[in-house]
């Protein structure tokens, strides 16, 4: 779907954000909730801690579509990736992601029987990144507005297939 390099870019741009909203369908509604990735590197899949008994593995089972968004209001950076989702009992991968902020809400540890992985495998997705500060982006914001064009405050990318 993209390079490493590029792979390389939207970690650095989700990393530091770790808590995405994860995007979900029951039958015709539309359902989030935060998510907080576990990984230390993207390879263009997602993995997060799931209850495999919760209403989302129910929902990813029932449509895998999923879309998994970042925002870092500070920095105005914004990622969106949408993929193919499915969740599983991965003793390997619970052992390699397990932490302290996991446990709490699996109370009894790695062996509690509902404790899984979510996996999203990152089909495509868009990014938005301003690059400059907040002065400079209300300046170009109002000389734009003054030539009757669309400023150009950042990076715009849409990717995948």
């Amino acid at each position: 779907m993209s390079s490493p390099e590029h792979k390389q870019k939207i970690w650095n741009m989700i990393k530091g954000i770790k808590t995405g909203m994860l995007n979900t369908r029951h039958g015709k509604e539309l359902r989030s909730r935060p998510m907080t990735l576990v990984q230390q590197e993207y390879d263009g899949t997602l993995w997060f801690f799931t209850d495999l008994d919760s209403e989302k593995v129910f929902e990813v089972e029932g449509d895998n579509d999923v879309c998994v968004s970042f925002a870092d209001t500070q920095n105005d950076t914004y990622v969106c990736l949408t993929g193919v989702g499915r969740a599983m009992k991965d003793k390997n991968l619970i052992d390699k992601y397990w932490n302290g902020f996991v446990s709490v809400w699996f109370p009894e540890g790695k062996e509690s029987p509902n404790v899984g992985m979510l996996e999203i495998k990152v089909q495509k997705g868009e990014h938005w990144d301003a690059d400059t500060s907040t002065m400079v982006k209300s300046y170009k914001m109002a000389k734009a507005k003054l030539k009757g064009e669309l400023p150009d405050i950042g990076e715009h990318e849409k990717f995948g297939s």
